[in-house]
């Protein structure tokens, strides 16, 4: 069940971002639609064009180690709840609208004066996407978190699917994450899944 409440964990955030795109994936497809009969309509971008866009920022900002990882198929185990087994199907089926990366790292000092490198590499990963088509969509934040941290958000969109970037950075660690959802697929998820999602 670990695995599939960290996964829980990183779909809230985009179910939080949902009301900000909720019937934007209806709109592309019925223009879509609509277009495919007069001309051919250009590939769609999905999953993998995502998850390639991200690899080869992380790559180019110095990030190999990163992780990217299409969505996640969660099998049941044994002794779960009725809830917890509804929480494992839902992902799975969320599984095809999902890419998430991730890139941890130690610092080498626990100096608050010294930058967090890593927190740069994000920067650098993304105005690489910036690159490949992402737009950034609203103000990025940063604020503190206690004396020695500082929590990091930003959002960006590209053909149908939105992005949502993390840093967190302590004395001795920090943390980047991206999770990208498929707007049209996460705007379809009623209320009762949201909630089972945000438990």
């Amino acid at each position: 069940m670990r695995t599939t409440r960290t996964k829980a964990r990183w779909l809230v955030t985009a179910v939080a971002g949902t009301a900000l795109v909720a019937g934007c994936g209806s709109t592309a497809s019925s223009t879509s639609t609509a277009g495919s009969s007069a001309t051919a309509s250009p590939a769609p971008f999905g999953q993998q064009d995502v998850q390639a866009d991200l690899e080869a920022a992380a790559v180019a900002a110095g990030i190999p180690e990163g992780l990217t990882e299409l969505g996640s198929d969660p099998s049941p185990e044994p002794g779960e709840t009725d809830k917890e087994r509804n929480l494992a199907a839902l992902i799975a089926r969320l599984s095809p609208c999902t890419v998430s990366w991730s890139h941890d790292g130690a610092r080498a000092t626990s100096s608050a004066s010294k930058p967090d490198q890593s927190r740069k590499q994000l920067d650098v990963l993304l105005s690489n996407l910036t690159a490949h088509g992402w737009k950034k969509s609203g103000t990025a934040k940063e604020v503190p978190v206690g004396d020695h941290g500082t929590y990091f958000t930003a959002t960006y969109k590209k053909q149908g699917w939105t992005l949502y970037a993390r840093h967190n950075t302590l004395s001795t660690w920090s943390q980047s994450t991206a999770t990208v959802t498929e707007d049209a697929c996460f705007g379809r998820l009623t209320e009762e899944e949201a909630a089972l999602l945000e438990d």
